[in-house]
């Protein structure tokens, strides 16, 4: 973990997101500042989708990171944060990742970790750039269920499956030393990613593709749901899809992937 990036623990607050996004709007942030609540009262998801987590039961906290690219120059980042947290998992848990995906880690596109199909964690990230030539300034969310995945299960209103960090191992990190190791890694993994872009990262990327070859329907944004087969990612992130006589990209936005039916 580099000497410079601040952290921060709270009992309690109403998203570490928001509070992050609201120090650099007000230009507050100099250095990476890394948050953690024990609780947060009004938690979020993708397209400010509430996220409610037990605290007892869930990891979540939030990243401030400042990026010399401007934001169009950030296209995969959502995907080299599921790497950088799959990293962090092995190194905290004391697997490695071959393991990982042995017993079923995957990654879906474009910011979820499913364990066997099941979510496990999810990633947010917001932010910008105030003006030109300032840094771009990402806040990066990560929640990840760390046990009672029948509990979160039955409080989701949205009909998905739950997993958790302790059907992967019977002896689960203490939360401070599991956020520690996810910090290190993501801090590794954002400074390679300013520096190279998505593109060396792809290939591992898509040796963890939750939903490769598979039929899938992808809906969301007000927009035509749309099919296709998955056929990886390019070298910007954005998730190929073969239809009948074309491959189209499909960039991350507010799209939902699922399995066709």
């Amino acid at each position: 973990m580099t000497a410079n990036c601040i952290l921060e623990r709270v009992i309690e607050t109403r998203s570490t997101n928001d509070d992050l996004l609201g120090r650099w709007r007000a230009g507050e942030l100099i250095d990476p500042v890394a948050r953690i609540a024990h609780k947060q009262t009004a938690g979020k998801g993708r397209a400010g989708r509430s996220w409610l987590a037990n605290p007892e039961d869930s990891l979540c906290f939030s990243l401030a990171f400042p990026f010399k690219r401007t934001p169009a120059e950030l296209s995969g980042l959502s995907l080299l944060v599921g790497l950088a947290v799959i990293s962090g998992i092995a190194q905290a848990c004391d697997l490695n990742e071959s393991k990982l995906h042995e017993l079923g880690l995957r990654l879906k596109w474009p910011n979820d970790l499913l364990l066997n199909n099941a979510k496990l964690a999810g990633i947010l990230i917001e932010g910008g750039q105030a003006k030109a030539g300032d840094s771009t300034w990402m806040i990066i969310g990560v929640g990840i269920n760390l046990r009672n995945a029948e509990k979160i299960e039955a409080s989701l209103d949205s009909g998905l499956k739950a997993s958790s960090l302790s059907q992967i191992t019977d002896s689960l990190p203490d939360v401070e030393y599991l956020w520690l190791k996810l910090i290190a890694s993501l801090e590794q993994h954002l400074t390679k990613f300013d520096l190279h872009g998505f593109k060396p990262c792809m290939e591992s990327w898509m040796k963890w593709d939750a939903y490769r070859d598979q039929a899938v329907c992808i809906s969301g944004a007000g927009k035509d749901a749309i099919y296709g087969i998955t056929k990886g990612v390019d070298e910007s992130g954005a998730l190929l899809l073969q239809q009948e006589n074309k491959t189209i990209a499909i960039h991350a936005g507010d799209v939902s992937l699922r399995i066709q039916s």
